[in-house]
């Protein structure tokens, strides 16, 4: 009875073993390739619940996500120019054909990467040199990147890879080189400065001329309408005083004299040399009341 119970019991582990060996699970994010003695067998590309045989079968699993390839130091490539530029790259891409990926480079994705850095790396040498520092800096950077991806992924299909996209991060010039360049740039730099000072001086002075005409132009047409307008206030005044002094002769005669005593005797230390009996004394001598003489 005893024996048959650990029977019983080795059975009941050894099927459990044997179950355990059989199933596998295949994640979402995952490829996987089932071995039967050492030959490709089944290729299973969706998620679930599968079973293999125990010790005749075997599964290797590889990654359905897409993937980064990195280069770890900037590439040296020559342009159009015969200038040397620093390229630092990298590439997305995933794999699509598990087997073929298995069959081309042994499911090895340090090989699969090596394969891909020489045909991204011949690709961007062969574009680079069609084109001059500025195009593949600004001018034509996603031109570039799209037919290189597209280069890179007719090659990379024949093992079973996609390439998803090729960039570049980052394009210098190596030191020897910038230096000149850089000094290049500040020599064209104050070319174009020097030029916008002048025009702008040009157009001071322009600017400035004209100011100074319009404003002559206003100072002349201001002082002629001033002329103007105090001739025709003396013209008024001047027929306002005619009719003013055509009423009274004597008054007017009187008021002149006035003036003629208040503008000649300013100071105390003033001479007038005339005769005694001239006309400017007239009203000097005439001191008494409602125009009697005094006889003095």
């Amino acid at each position: 009875m005893k024996n048959g119970l650990n029977f019983l019991v080795a059975g009941v582990a050894a099927l459990f073993a044997v179950l355990g060996a059989s199933i596998f699970t295949v994640d979402q994010r995952q490829y996987a390739i089932v071995f039967q003695l050492g030959e490709v067998k089944d290729v299973i590309a969706e998620p679930g619940l599968y079973f293999k045989w125990p010790m005749i079968q075997n599964v290797r699993f590889f990654e359905k996500r897409i993937l980064t390839m990195d280069s770890a130091e900037p590439e040296r490539f020559i342009t159009s120019e015969k200038k040397n530029v620093l390229v630092d790259s990298y590439v997305k891409w995933r794999i699509v054909d598990p087997k073929l990926y298995y069959v081309s480079v042994s499911g090895d994705e340090a090989r699969a990467k090596t394969r891909l850095s020489q045909t991204v790396n011949a690709g961007l040498r062969e574009e680079f040199g069609k084109r001059t520092v500025h195009d593949v800096v600004s001018g034509e950077r996603d031109q570039i990147m799209e037919q290189m991806r597209e280069k890179a992924d007719q090659d990379a299909r024949k093992i079973g890879v996609q390439i998803v996209d090729v960039r570049v991060k980052r394009v210098d010039l190596p030191l020897e080189v910038s230096e000149s360049v850089y000094r290049r740039m500040e020599a064209e730099r104050k070319r174009v400065a020097n030029e916008l000072r002048s025009q702008g001086s040009a157009e001071g002075e322009k600017i400035r001329a004209d100011a100074d005409k319009q404003r002559e132009v206003i100072v002349a047409e201001a002082y002629r309408d001033a002329q103007k307008m105090k001739g025709e206030g003396d013209a008024k005044a001047a027929a306002i005083y005619a009719q003013a002094f055509s009423a009274n002769p004597e008054f007017y005669a009187f008021y002149r004299s006035l003036e003629a005593y208040s503008a000649s005797f300013r100071n105390k230390s003033d001479v007038l040399v005339v005769e005694p009996n001239s006309d400017f004394f007239k009203y000097l001598k005439s001191s008494g009341r409602g125009g009697e003489k005094t006889g003095k």
